[in-house]
């Protein structure tokens, strides 16, 4: 009985190492791989012509389509460009200006009318326009602040609208390889998903 069990665990090692040695081995590299594609042969075919295939069907789907799936996204502005536009905008931006002036009358306006109840509308004129004058200054610059902001904000936006644009043109672009070279292998008895 012992013996028996010694055959069977021979033999099943045998059939074991049979079926590993016939099964063809996966090449290391294939370019489906670099792309993200699956493929499989359809008629039985081996690691080697499927390698071959790929290899072919890689090449001219780069020559058709004119895309090198290997070269990175175009790069767009750096970090520091991006800064650097961004402070020119909001450095030339639309301030509102006269505001000191517009304040200094306003509060001139204001502090007559409070000098004359008081019985001296010069000192409360005068006394209204610097006052009207600080105020006036505060709002324009708070209105400046608001506006070079805005700027700046507008520029952020278009130069992140710039950047979709380029990532959805590469997207667009390994699309158009893929399908080349799925196109190419269908061709070739593949299945490529």
């Amino acid at each position: 009985m012992k013996c028996f069990a010694c055959l069977l665990a021979v033999s099943l090692s045998s059939v074991s190492l049979s079926t590993q040695s016939s099964a063809p081995a996966a090449p290391a590299w294939s370019p489906s791989k670099d792309i993200g594609v699956f493929v499989f042969g359809k008629n039985g075919q081996t690691a080697d012509q499927q390698l071959k295939d790929e290899s072919d069907c890689y090449g001219a789907a780069r020559q058709q389509s004119g895309i090198d799936p290997k070269a990175p996204a175009a790069a767009g502005k750096t970090a520091e460009q991006k800064a650097a536009e961004q402070k020119a905008a909001a450095k030339e931006a639309d301030t509102p200006s006269g505001g000191r002036v517009k304040g200094a009358a306003r509060g001139a306006a204001g502090g007559a009318a409070i000098g004359a109840i008081a019985g001296d509308t010069g000192k409360g004129a005068a006394a209204g326009a610097v006052a009207g004058t600080m105020k006036g200054g505060a709002q324009q610059r708070q209105a400046s602040a608001a506006a070079q902001k805005e700027a700046a904000t507008k520029v952020a936006a278009q130069q992140k609208a710039e950047d979709d644009r380029i990532k959805l043109a590469h997207a667009e672009g390994l699309d158009t390889f893929q399908r080349a070279f799925a196109a190419c292998m269908d061709a070739r008895n593949y299945s490529v998903k």
